[in-house]
């Protein structure tokens, strides 16, 4: 059995994107999964930035010693780089990464 995900998030609609958040934070704090990878991608991107609930439940997953990744085109083009940045997240181009963690057995879950 594959205990190892790639949350996914890319919805610009809060409840979703919540949702997929506090399945990350969860399943690590309570060991559903092995390894859980947070990446948060396109409509997202903004959203997070304005979505204190979701900026809280980035917090309680970087309380697991962890560190969320954001898609650097998408930053760049919408001019949210930095404003991620500040947040803690690593801003990354993404899409080599999420290939290879697929490659290396990471399911993904896609919000």
């Amino acid at each position: 059995m594959n205990n190892k995900i790639i949350v996914i998030i890319s919805t610009g609609e809060a409840a979703k994107a919540r949702a997929g958040a506090m399945y990350a934070v969860n399943a690590l704090k309570h060991a559903w999964m092995e390894e859980v990878k947070l990446i948060f991608f396109g409509p997202a991107e903004e959203l997070l930035l304005k979505d204190d609930v979701l900026q809280n439940l980035l917090h309680d997953y970087q309380a697991e010693n962890e560190t969320a990744l954001a898609c650097k085109f998408v930053a760049k083009t919408e001019n949210l780089e930095e404003d991620i940045s500040s947040l803690g997240v690593d801003v990354r181009y993404v899409g080599e990464i999420i290939s290879n963690l697929i490659k290396e057995g990471y399911i993904p879950l896609v919000w």
